[in-house]
């Protein structure tokens, strides 16, 4: 009885301190506020009406590098200053272009993000390479993902141009022409700057957005800055068996084995689950801002309450369980040609997103595990290790908190896993920081119609957007 008595007693003061901790968090709210500015975001919403009527879909297959030379052209018309003042570098449809800065010793910043876009399949309200302008809203493939982020730091550069403003170091503005089908434009850039022994200070490229409502039971718009991204992995699981006719099945055949490999990696994550510095950094950032008293208690105590999260989190939706542990999906499947044979061979294809701490190496082992109890192969297709973490402590990632508040004075800041894939990856291993932030608010409509059908984006959105890529490059003259 006694003991239980002492058991109670630690219960209510560990209780009693998650109650006095929460107690010491302010409510606050996070919002976002669009341009009020007309003449400058219809000005600039015409620019990138014009970026978005270059068709730039990129295929694995068939690379087409004149269609973006095609846009090269349109940009140079757009932002004529940066043309005329500014070294051009031209890679196989990759753009590269030198901002002289006073000190090009010092190591110099690069602002990044990519030209092609994914096909625009389906039926679309307005045509997808037209850049319509409708209600506040300009439509169309890449107007979102992401001719803006290249809109906005062009506009920015031609901007500080006009005004005679020279940085404290060289700004290079990239963009590829690969990167939604994972080629190797990014890389072709980075190799500009090895070649040449020009280490950047920091690259900023797409990933994170300001985003709206980010979990339930949080309200307003908060700025997602990715501070490192999931490993990326293709692989196949294949089947081998005798073959023969479906009238006289065996047992176990191929097919049968890959179902019950898929209904065990279903039914089942083997997967690790665990909280990253950026998950932690998220949630105790957003406890301010929780609708009730109980959630904001877990947020500002994770101390105590991490355990419950762990368990919870991956049930509240995939978006949440996929920032913290490796995930798997299941996305190609083929066996005999006919209704009537048994393969001798059937496989299954499946993405992995790795997180860092059970990477590529460690995820396809607990792969390869599974697949053995049902005497299947494992072939490694196309794989990559997560990338390096923007330290959050660091001068980067406060260079680029300090441009958000200055910029968006309302909006919280959030440390955010990426778990889709940029060029940020090529140049993870060569460059001190990776900031993953593209400027641009948007709302969790316009977030699912990224790569869908019917992409849009608010025009005035588009001031803030250069104005923060401005704030960027005046922050060098601090270091």
């Amino acid at each position: 009885m006694k003991i239980l008595l002492i058991i109670l007693c630690i219960l209510l003061c560990v209780l009693l301190i998650a109650v006095v901790r929460t107690l010491s968090v302010p409510n606050k709210t996070s919002v976002y506020h669009g341009s009020k500015d007309e003449k400058r975001y219809n000005g600039y919403a015409l620019k990138l009406q014009k970026m978005i009527q270059v068709e730039t879909v990129s295929y694995r297959d068939r690379p087409d590098p004149e269609k973006f030379r095609r846009l090269h052209k349109v940009m140079e018309e757009l932002f004529p200053t940066v043309f005329a003042r500014c070294e051009k570098y031209e890679i196989d449809g990759n753009l590269l272009v030198r901002y002289k800065g006073k000190h090009p010793e010092k190591q110099p910043i690069v602002l990044i993000s990519h030209l092609d876009v994914v096909p625009a399949e389906g039926d679309w309200t307005y045509p997808p390479f037209e850049g319509k302008i409708v209600d506040g809203k300009i439509h169309g493939r890449g107007s979102f993902d992401v001719k803006c982020g290249v809109f906005s730091f062009y506009q920015a550069a031609e901007e500080l141009l006009k005004e005679g403003y020279v940085p404290e170091c060289d700004i290079f503005l990239g963009s590829s022409c690969t990167e939604e089908i994972g080629g190797d434009g990014a890389s072709k850039l980075v190799k500009w700057f090895t070649d040449r022994n020009i280490r950047p200070y920091m690259v900023c490229d797409e990933g994170g957005t300001i985003i709206e409502d980010p979990i339930g039971g949080v309200k307003g718009n908060f700025a997602a800055v990715g501070i490192f991204e999931k490993g990326y992995g293709d692989i196949k699981i294949i089947a081998k068996g005798h073959g023969g006719h479906s009238s006289s099945p065996g047992r176990n055949t191929p097919i049968a084995r890959l179902a019950k490999f898929e209904a065990e990696i279903e039914r089942k994550s083997p997967f690790k689950v665990a909280f990253t510095p950026a998950v932690e950094g998220m949630l105790k950032n957003l406890a301010p801002y929780c609708d009730s008293f109980l959630l904001k208690m877990v947020f500002a105590n994770l101390w105590l309450f991490k355990p419950l999260l762990k368990k919870v989190m991956p049930a509240i939706s995939p978006q949440a369980a996929a920032m913290l542990q490796t995930t798997m999906c299941f996305t190609m499947q083929k066996g005999s040609d006919a209704y009537n044979v048994i393969p001798q061979e059937a496989y299954v294809t499946a993405n992995l997103r790795f997180i860092p701490f059970e990477g590529r190496k460690e995820s396809i082992s607990l792969i390869r595990q599974i697949a053995a109890k049902y005497d299947l192969e494992v072939e490694e297709v196309n794989c990559s290790d997560p990338t390096g973490s923007l330290d959050l402590n660091g001068p980067q990632f406060d260079m680029c908190k300090k441009a958000i508040e200055k910029v968006f004075p309302d909006v919280c800041v959030l440390p955010y896993v990426v778990t889709g894939g940029t060029d940020s990856r090529f140049w993870d291993r060569y460059v001190d920081a990776c900031v993953r932030f593209e400027p641009v608010n948007v709302s969790n409509d316009q977030l699912s119609k990224m790569h869908a059908v019917d992409e849009n984006l608010n025009i005035d959105t588009l001031p803030p957007a250069v104005d923060y890529y401005k704030e960027i490059i005046r922050l060098q003259e601090s270091r």
